[in-house]
């Protein structure tokens, strides 16, 4: 079992900030990929972020230059700094780990957090 603890969602004004981590525990091994989801009312859920165990980044188109995800492997931990939020970011965020491999693959989920981007 792997479990991913979520952390800093909030209410926030457009033009804001937020940072959002992410820390992983249990029988996890061979993490791969870490990243950040996220899904508002009536959408999927779709990618925002990724980031891989090298430290390869991808974005999604609309929040290219305003987030940035990064990793602490130590820590088992991802990070997503969002700067200049608007309205539309405005969602459930969920982190995400993929890793091992075989019959011991793994891609667990986090609970979520909510991300308010309003005046």
């Amino acid at each position: 079992q792997v479990q991913l603890v979520e952390s800093g969602g909030g209410l926030v004004q457009p033009g804001g900030s937020l940072r959002l981590s992410c820390a992983a525990s249990g029988r996890i091994f061979s993490i791969n990929t870490m990243g950040w989801y996220r899904q508002a009312p009536g959408m999927e859920r779709a990618l925002v972020a990724t980031v891989t165990s090298g430290g390869t980044t991808n974005y999604a188109d609309s929040v290219k230059g305003r987030f940035t995800a990064s990793r602490d492997n130590a820590k088992n931990t991802v990070y997503l700094q969002m700067n200049s939020l608007k309205s539309e970011d405005t969602a459930v965020y969920y982190c995400n780990v993929r890793g091992g491999s075989g019959t011991l693959k793994y891609d667990s989920w986090g609970q979520g957090t909510q991300v308010t981007v309003s005046s």
